[in-house]
């Protein structure tokens, strides 16, 4: 199985993470997931396989977090549909194995998949 890598080509950290992992392997299936938008059922298994919350992976310095979210209380599945429909607002790049996914910022942290 190879490992997924959730990438947005616009972000610094993202590309770090991508050529941190391609350091390490070369199985590799990237995700443009501002594009090829994360489903419901893929974004549960990540943060099952990350043992993390919704709320822990947004991006809380980003304006719409800001404008819109900050201060509010929300369900998981609440977040998770939000995530989903403002997919800037997950934290990138994140690194999916075949048991573990782990947020790759700092890189070092994919090395916790090998």
């Amino acid at each position: 199985m190879p490992y997924k890598i959730y990438h947005n080509t616009r972000c610094k950290h993202s590309r770090a993470g991508l050529e941190y992992l391609k350091s390490k392997t070369a199985d590799i299936e990237v995700r443009d997931y501002i594009s090829d938008i994360i489903t419901f059922k893929e974004l549960k298994e990540i943060l099952l396989k990350s043992n993390l919350k919704p709320s822990q992976i947004v991006r809380t310095n980003e304006e719409y977090f800001k404008t819109y979210l900050k201060g509010k209380s929300f369900t998981d599945d609440e977040w998770i549909k939000i995530l989903i429909e403002n997919p800037k607002l997950i934290q990138r790049p994140i690194v999916v194995g075949k048991y573990k996914a782990i947020i790759g910022n700092p890189t070092e942290e994919i090395d916790k998949l090998f």
